[in-house]
Order: structure tokens, then sequence, then C-alpha cells
């Protein structure tokens, strides 16, 4: 059960999918609809919170508090331009909080609440992770994550809180340009060797609200990113908003209404126009639009064709051609050595885009993999390596930095200049460390930065504080080595820091120095084999500034001098029993990066249980009370039918119980609308205590020739077999005359029996309770037939076996030749099935 644990939850836009890996391989889980898409929604009622599919499907008439396109706003500031953009086709209310974060309104147990984005979305991980366990039967608490290749850290650390917050144990954040790869090329069983020139596969992802173009190279069992480029804001729903404009400005002229002006109308409008793109992708010729009432009681009509649509989003398949060719000139291949494209993600199936592929690299698009569901099954194979309960086929990837990254440092106080390195330059293979050495005496600060060109406004990333350094014994700089690193979230972190202080100790003293030296290099590899997924390529880089303001490190022209002017000065035995070791002190680090703090984390958490439990509680409450309505509504149903239970109940009595059942639905629907779980159970027990006696005579009533029946059989068959033992059947010659007597009065009592219960059933009134019931017919029988059976089934005795005959010598040596001959028979016939089947195998 543990191995079918590990999901992969691809997190769109506008849909979620999960998958999981499964000793079959593996599978998509369908929600609580039966669907494998569970829309990226949440909504927010006045008695519970309301997720995925009945979100959605509750989104225009609750527009004010179903909230989407989350993914969106993670990670970022109220007043950050990207967000700004966002706000306006929103329909939902967003706020500006404390230090500038977004804030989402909504009005949730009939007061305001104020929810981050991260929030929700763990909201929408609770979703997701609750449709797993019941799918798979089993908790869930391992994950792979996909994200956009274009996230930045700030976003990347966000959806890992949005994580936390939801109880998952995130693996790995994987993009869903690498987990397309992986799907692709784990299954792929003629790609070139290790040593062979690897085959180039161009992808290209189209979805909701984004365009990811990248390059993977890949060759048996393994992949390795070449290039991404990404338009994060170019996706199907822009194709949306342009034809919804597109029939606004029709609706106007031609039935005077402004859709714009209605936020929920115009809401039924973007619905529509996507029924109408979809039917887009597979024909040209004129498409009606038609909805009912849409404005002011108005129907409205329109129409249009793929071609009209393709004139109105030129300039979007423009930017689309733009990032194809920019991901071409990235990676630095030809088209020509580019093997196949291929297309997933949604708004892929646009024509116009295919047909721009196929311009441009000359090569018609391929859909080997599910265009919806690649992502995710990426993900769960990803984490089905990084868990140790799944066994998965061994299968390298090495992914890329999408953004360069620089790392700068202060100045010291002793002279030493600020300075500034590009750590991880674009497409720079990922996770990976980098060891940066300095030279300091005292504390001092390292900023990461993105450089180039980038979808944030803020292109800081974080500062790392790196404390208790000190002066050596002269007081001077001393050597700290700083690891800077991407993990394999993507995320850039100052991981460690280490000071290097130099000592003087006697060769009594070295030994131990040697020793705790080298359990701290045992400690460093044993950290590293507890993650060997991540590669642990550290290149030490050292400061050109700090060299020269250092203090000589061992082994330097100076500590020479000095041991030589000792040995002179006639202190060299001294000198020679003293030795000069390295000691390595663990730095502490203050991280001032986005994100919540741990406290923050905990907080939410707590928040998020609470509501979950008040969502359970709801729908144990809304259970009961349909439980209670179905239950009014089924049992007057059949005491009006007379082919029911109008039969086994007194005309007054019926009419007094559907007197009640009318009173029950008149509560239901007024003062019984809001009640508590326990109050609808008592009622439902109450009307239950007046109505299932009726059904039980009804049951009663239609099993019990049945039953009587297979009585009547097996008295039938009793009767047969003492007729038989009158007639001396030799059958039954071995019973005595006490078991005959014993079978004779058995089946006298039970068919008296049977006859008494026949004339009571026959006579007795169908609105009470039958004077013998099934379950003692039943009884009846079975007790009859133990105490027959065993005497009839009994088997005659063994007759004695007859002395064996002595055989001659000849008959011996001819029986030992049959055997002989048969084992030999049996030995050709084993090597002919073992031959078949090592055929079948080769075949």
């Amino acid at each position: 059960m543990a191995a079918m644990s590990v999901i992969g939850i691809d997190l769109g836009d506008e849909s979620c999918y999960v998958a999981v890996a499964k000793a079959g391989g593996i599978e998509t889980i369908a929600n609580d609809y039966s669907l494998r898409a569970t829309p990226s929604c949440i909504a927010f009622s006045e008695k519970n919170r309301i997720l995925g599919v009945a979100a959605k499907n509750q989104q225009v008439t609750n527009m004010k508090n179903t909230v989407y396109g989350l993914k969106r706003l993670i990670g970022r500031k109220y007043r950050d331009p990207h967000v700004q953009r966002e706000l306006k086709i929103l329909p939902f209310n967003v706020v500006e909080v404390a230090q500038g974060n977004i804030g989402i309104k909504v009005n949730y147990l009939n007061e305001e609440h104020i929810f981050s984005p991260e929030q929700c979305l763990a909201m929408l991980l609770t979703k997701l992770k609750d449709i797993s366990s019941t799918a798979l039967q089993t908790p869930i608490n391992d994950c792979v994550i996909s994200v956009p290749s274009y996230f930045t850290n700030n976003e990347r650390k966000a959806l890992l809180d949005s994580a936390a917050i939801a109880g998952l144990n995130v693996l790995r954040l994987f993009n869903e340009t690498t987990a397309t790869a992986l799907s692709y090329g784990i299954y792929k069983q003629d790609l070139p060797g290790p040593e062979d020139k690897p085959r180039n596969v161009l992808f290209v992802d189209c979805g909701h609200s984004s365009l990811q173009v990248f390059v993977c190279a890949f060759n048996k069992d393994k992949l390795r990113m070449i290039a991404t480029a990404s338009d994060p804001n170019l996706g199907g729903r822009d194709v949306n908003f342009i034809l919804a404009e597109h029939f606004c400005k029709e609706f106007q002229s031609k039935y005077k209404i402004d859709a714009r002006s209605n936020p929920r109308a115009f809401l039924r409008l973007l619905a529509e126009v996507e029924k109408v793109k979809k039917q887009m992708s597979a024909n040209s010729t004129s498409l009606p639009l038609n909805i009912e009432c849409f404005m002011n009681d108005k129907d409205v009509h329109a129409d249009i064709k793929r071609s009209d649509m393709e004139q109105l989003c030129s300039h979007l398949f423009q930017r689309v051609e733009g990032t194809l060719k920019q991901c071409l000139d990235q990676s630095g291949l030809t088209v020509d050595e580019i093997h196949s494209v291929e297309i997933v993600g949604g708004s892929s199936r646009i024509p116009a885009i295919k047909a721009l592929i196929e311009k441009i690299f000359k090569k018609v698009p391929s859909t080997t993999l599910n265009q919806d569901e690649a992502v995710s099954r990426g993900c769960a194979l990803q984490c089905a390596m990084l868990s140790p309960a799944v066994r998965v086929r061994e299968f390298s990837v090495k992914d890329v930095q999408n953004y360069a990254v620089s790392v700068s440092w202060d100045a010291s106080s002793d002279g030493e200049a600020s300075g500034e390195i590009e750590a991880f330059p674009v497409n720079h293979v990922v996770p990976y460390s980098k060891m940066l050495t300095f030279y300091r005496q005292e504390p001092f600060s390292i900023r990461a930065l993105y450089t180039g060109n980038i979808p944030y406004p803020d292109k800081h990333i974080g500062m790392w504080i790196v404390k208790d350094i000190r002066p050596n014994s002269e007081g001077k700089p001393q050597k700290v080595k700083v690891k800077v690193r991407i993990n394999l979230h993507g995320i850039m972190t100052v991981s460690s820091a280490s000071l290097f202080e130099a000592k003087e100790s006697c060769e009594a003293e070295n030994g131990e120095e040697n020793q705790q030296q080298q359990q701290q290099q045992n400690n460093t590899q044993q950290q590293q084999n507890q993650n060997p997924t991540e590669q642990q390529n550290d290149v030490d880089a050292t400061m050109a500034d700090g060299v020269n303001n250092a203090a000589p490190e061992v082994g330097s022209s100076t500590s020479w001098t000095k041991k030589i002017s000792a040995w002179f000065s006639g202190d060299g035995d001294k000198e020679k029993k003293k030795k000069q070791v390295m000691k390595s002190i663990e730095l502490p680090i203050e991280s001032l990066t986005a994100g919540f703090s741990q406290v923050e984390i905990n907080q939410y958490t707590e928040q998020e249980f609470k509501m979950i439990a008040a969502d359970r509680q709801e729908k144990e409450r809304a259970d009961a009370r349909n439980a209670l309505e179905e239950y009014v509504y089924e049992l007057r149903g059949k005491l009006s039918s007379e082919d029911e239970l109008s039969q086994f109940i007194l005309d007054n009595d019926r009419s007094i119980l559907s007197v009640q059942l009318d009173d029950m639905e008149n509560w239901l629907y007024e003062e019984g609308e809001e009640c508590n779980r326990q109050v609808y159970q008592d009622k439902l027990a109450e009307l239950k205590s007046k109505g299932e006696p009726i059904q039980t005579r009804k049951v009663e009533f239609e099993l019990r020739p049945i039953v009587i029946e297979d009585f009547a059989k097996s008295l039938q068959l009793c009767m047969k077999a003492l007729e038989q033992i009158k007639a001396n059947e030799p059958k039954y010659a071995h019973l005595t005359d006490e078991d005959v007597k014993k079978v004779d009065q058995a089946f006298k009592q039970s068919y008296q029996w049977l006859e008494q219960t026949r004339s009571k059933c026959v006579n007795a009134p169908k609105h009470l309770p039958p004077p013998v019931t099934v379950a003692q017919i039943r009884q009846e029988k079975n007790d009859f037939e133990s105490s027959v059976s065993p005497i009839l089934n009994k088997p005659p005795p063994k007759a004695p076996s007859p002395p064996k005959e002595q055989k001659s010598p000849t008959e011996d040596n001819k029986t030992q030749s049959s055997q002989e001959q048969n084992q030999q028979n049996q030995q050709q016939n084993q090597q002919n099935q073992s031959q078949e089947k090592m055929d079948w195998s080769s075949n």
C-alpha cells in the first residue's frame, strides 16, 4: 500500500491532474465526479468551503466568493504590475494587506475573511490530497508538484509553503518542461545509446495561460534539458478574451447591451466562447454562439469562423512564433538537428499554432503524449524515482536553471572590497552547489539576485548574514567557505558556511585533532549519502579581492620562515613537537528571504485543519438531512402505491402516517432547514420506527412462499429416500432400523409443522405482523436437514481387501519393464514440454 501513495500533481492554472505510480505503470486518478481534471477553483459559502468541480459549477451564482487563478498570484506583491493586470479580469475582491502582500476578501460562514493566495492554494491542494486518499484507500504524504519553468524563487517558495499548510511533503518541485520530457523519454525504447549522438526533441506546451517551449536531448536512460523559452502571459485564455471582446461589440451593435457592464453575463460569455473555440479546432465552417436570457431577458445569437478567429488573434500567434524561434536560438541547434516536435497542453490543439510549428521547424507536430496528462504523469514518475517505496528503472534527469543568478558580498572593515560573480549562468545544470571562499574577521552578508530579463518586477532573491566570525589569535582575517546552492526545487539558497581556523598543537594533541577532523569528514560524507538524488558538485571559487588581505594559509612561506628562525635560535625541538592543523567550525546563517516563517505556517496549518473539520461536519449534517428527506419521499410514494405498501397498512393508519410525512417535509424546508446532524438522525429514526414494520411485512409476504417451497422440496427428497429404504434399495442397505426410525420421525414432525404454518399464513391479515416469520421457517428447515442429512448420506462400510496374489518372476520382469517404459515416456514428455516453453519464450 505504501507504494501506491507515490503521486504527482500537475497544478494547472485552469485544471489539476493527479497521477499515481503503480506496479502496472502510471495511472491518472479520477475525482469524486469521476473526472480526471479537477478545476483549480475554491468557493466559500455561508456553511462551508466548496472545492474543485463543485466550486466551478456554482461560479456564476457565487462569483464574488469563487477564487481561481491562484498560480498567478502566489509569491507576489499587490502592486506588482503582473498582479494588477490579473486583477482586471478576476471577479473576486483582492485587497492590499500588511507589507504590500495580496489578500483575497471573501464571505465565509457569514463573516468577512481575508486569505492569502498561498492559503487558498493550500485549500486546493487539500482537495487533491483528499481525492488521492479516497481513490487509493491510503494516506497521502509524499508527492511531486509541477511548477512552470519560469517560476522565480519567491513563487517556488510560496508553493512549498502552500504544500506545507496542506500537510504534503514535497519531494521535489518539478518543472513542467522536465516532467513532460520525462514522461516522453522513459517509455521510448529506440533512443540512442549513452555514447551515441543524442536525439534532440523540441516540445511546445501551450496551456490555459502560458506558453513554454523547450528542447531536450535524449539518450538511453537519460535526458538533458538544453534550453527553455517561455511567454508567461500567452495561453488559451487570451484567445477567449479576444473572442469575448469581439462578441461584446457585436451584441452592443445588434442588441444594444454591454456585456462588459455585467460581470456575471461576461462570465457566461467566456464559458460559451471556450466551447466555440474548441469546436474550431476540428471545424473551419461558421460556428454559432447562442445564449438564452443573456442580459435584460434578451437571447443573443452570433457566429464566427476559424479564419475570423485567426485574424483577430494574429498578434498572439506572432508572439508564439517569436517564442519558438527564441528557444531554437538559445539551444544552439539547427532545424535539421531537431528530431521531432511534440505538442502538449490544451491550447496546442489550435490549428494556427500547429501550422506555425510546421512552418518554422519543417516538421509535422507529433502528439505522442497525452496532451492534458503528460505533466502529472512525469511528476508521478519523478516521485517514484525519489521515493524508496517504489522501484523504478534508472533514468537520469538533468534540469537547467532558466535565469542567471549573481551573488554579491559586502566590503570588509580591513579594506577588502565588495564584489559580485555570476554563480549560476542561464541554462546551468541544477541541482548544483558552488563553494565561495572569503577571508573575513567579522560577520558579513551575501546577496543573490537575478540578472537578465525575468517575469518579476523585483530581481532580488534574498540576503544571508554569516555570523559568529572572529579574527584569529594574531587579529587577522580567517578563511570562510560559503556554499551557495540551487536545490532540487530550483530555489537558490546559502546552504552552509564554515570557518577554517588554524591552530598549533603538540603531537600528542595532533592525533585527537586529526580524529575530530576525520569525524567531521565522515559526517559530511554521511550527509551527502543521505541525499543521493542531488548532485554534489562543489566548486571552490576563491574571491580574488580577498586574497591580497588574507592571513597566510597553512604551508605558506611565512610559516616556514618562522620555523627556520626558531630552529636556529635553539627552539627547534620545541617547534618539532608542534604542528599546525585546520579546524572547521560551522557558522550560523540568518536568512532574509521571502515566504512564511515556520510560526506562520504552523498557524495557517492549524486554521486549515479547523476548516477541514468544519467542512466534514457540514457534509455529515447535509448527508443526514438528505437521508431524512429521501426517506420521506420514498415512504410517501410507496404508501400511495397499491403495488407497494398500501395493502400492508390499514387505511386509517396510512392516512395518519401520510400526514406525518407531509408535516416532516414542511418542517425540513422551514424551521428544520439548518438543524444539526443529530436532530435529523433522531427524526429519521422516529419515522423508520413506523415505516420499517410496514416494509418488513411486505418483504415477509413476498419471501414466505419461496421459503416454504424450499422447505417442501427438502421434505419431498426425504420422503423419496424413505420409500427407497422400504423398497430395500442397496444404496441404503447399510442403515440400521434406529437410523430409519429417526429419519421417519423427523420427517413427520417437520411435515406437520409446515402444514400448520401454511394454514396460519393463508388466513393471516397483511396489516398485522406475520404469525410465522421467514427466519423461523428457514431455521426449521436447517434443523430438519441437519438431523436427516448425516444419516441419509452416511457412507457404507468398506469391504475387506482380497489377499495379494504371488507374481511369477516373468510377470515381475514385465511389470518392471513397463514401469521403466512409463518413466522414459514421462521424461520424453517433460523434455518436449520444456522445449515448447523455450520455443515460446524465444518467439
